[in-house]
């Protein structure tokens, strides 16, 4: 549904999501007062600007390694999630935690097409210290001591919730009963 809802998107409206100061015509002695990125960019950029004090590297620095290392994180995701179930429907603990994950990338991706204000700047420090614990505190910790429901014997006991009659051959469910006469 997400890559059919991005592809209407992408192809039918592509400039619906701009922003206006993207069409102004560049002039090299004047800066418009709030540049953003475009919309899918926004929770980086977010991630970008939350880091503001310089601590052994300067801010800038921080933001740029902090923006690539939460996409860097992605790839890691495999060995960060430990747990043996890699199906969210039989854990229970990580579904509520990853729909968190999913509000905070929305509250980056809001505060991203927002000015760099102090409210929006600090929403964006603590969404971003909670998208890294995210992946690297809270996911290993599920993992560890969440204990999953249990897991169906086959496929077709998933399908089917164990119904006889519907997961016999064809030919055989109707003559199963005459042949137990």
């Amino acid at each position: 549904m997400f890559l059919i809802l991005y592809c209407a998107v992408l192809f039918f409206a592509p400039n619906a999501l701009g922003h206006a100061d993207n069409y102004i015509p560049a002039n090299p002695l004047a800066t418009p007062a709030h540049i953003v990125p475009e919309w899918y960019f926004w929770p980086f950029y977010a991630i970008l600007r939350a880091f503001t004090m310089d601590f052994v590297l300067a801010a800038k620095l921080w933001g740029v390694l902090a923006m690539f290392a939460s996409i860097l994180l992605l790839f890691f995701l495999p060995w960060l999630d430990r747990s043996p179930v890699r199906s969210g429907n039989y854990r229970p603990v990580f579904k509520i935690f990853f729909w968190i994950l999913v509000l905070d990338v929305l509250v980056l991706g809001w505060c991203g097409g927002k000015p760099a204000e102090p409210l929006y700047v600090a929403l964006s420090q603590l969404a971003a210290a909670y998208y890294f614990a995210h992946f690297l505190i809270i996911l290993p910790l599920i993992s560890k001591f969440e204990r999953p429901l249990p897991l169906p014997t086959s496929i077709t006991a998933s399908v089917l919730h164990g119904e006889k009659q519907e997961s016999a051959p064809y030919g055989l469910a109707k003559s199963a009963p005459a042949a137990a006469e």
